[in-house]
């Protein structure tokens, strides 16, 4: 990894002394194959919170037992995302007080954000090519139960599905959405968060990606269902369908229904 991995381990070397009183000593736990992480990066994070005492290993069925101190943060490989949920009662039984996030090193094994929104385990995804202060930064905000999604993540949601050098030369999703905001009298914020709800992603994730509040998107899902004279989300959603449909002059087909379900 660039920005983190072979680094000296030149962290500040020092926490605040509030930290060190209101931290009992605690594990961080790397799931990982082997050569991954490297001991500059597990000597710079034991440098940074001098609470925290780094174990790795190189597969899941190495963490179903109980760690001294307890676990605090399991950081997983991307490689084991396809694994961690059918794991999930034992990282419960063993870490009760754990939390799990994903290491993302697209060099290695890119991250699909929909693999990782549907995982009922992970609750943040640590990018491995951060410049060190960053990245002990975005450690001590899960270790303190913060959950991270890098931004990049959400860029497909927020160019309405296309990537974006696609959306900078297309302009028919601009279109669209333009004259839906005309007939339903949403506003442009209201607009972006029915589109990316409309695809399945919560108010956490929304509210992560736009950097508001949940309680923020909360209001504003509220007020799109006012607005759009629906019942619920899920309403909502298909309106949002079938009106974005129907400015781009299309019919829906069979195959591909206007209407999406969400949980």
């Amino acid at each position: 990894m660039n920005g983190v991995d072979g680094v000296e381990a030149s962290g500040r070397g020092r926490a605040d002394s509030a930290d060190r009183e209101s931290w009992a000593r605690r594990t961080l736990l790397f799931i990982a194959p082997d050569d991954t992480i490297s001991e500059s990066l597990v000597h710079a994070v034991e440098r940074e919170f001098p609470w925290i005492g780094v174990e790795r290993v190189r597969d899941l069925s190495a963490t179903w037992t109980a760690f001294e101190p307890s676990v605090s943060l399991i950081l997983i490989d991307a490689v084991f995302l396809s694994e961690i949920d059918s794991c999930s009662a034992q990282l419960a039984r063993f870490h009760p007080a754990a939390m799990t996030a994903v290491m993302q090193d697209d060099g290695r094994r890119p991250l699909i954000p929909d693999e990782v929104f549907a995982s009922r385990v992970v609750r943040g995804v640590l990018p491995m090519n951060l410049k060190l202060d960053v990245w002990l930064s975005v450690i001590r905000l899960m270790l303190r139960g913060g959950e991270y999604f890098p931004l990049a993540m959400f860029q497909p949601y927020l160019n309405n599905g296309m990537p974006h050098s696609e959306a900078k030369e297309s302009k028919p999703a601009i279109k669209r959405q333009a004259a839906f905001e005309e007939s339903g009298q949403l506003t442009c914020r209201e607009s972006q968060i029915l589109e990316m709800a409309s695809q399945g992603l919560q108010n956490k994730t929304i509210a992560a990606a736009l950097r508001l509040s949940e309680h923020t998107v909360k209001i504003h899902m509220h007020n799109i269902i006012n607005k759009l004279g629906a019942h619920n989300r899920t309403e909502a959603a298909a309106l949002f369908h079938a009106r974005r449909v129907a400015a781009a002059g299309m019919v829906p087909s069979a195959d591909r229904p206007v209407i999406s379900t969400l949980t």
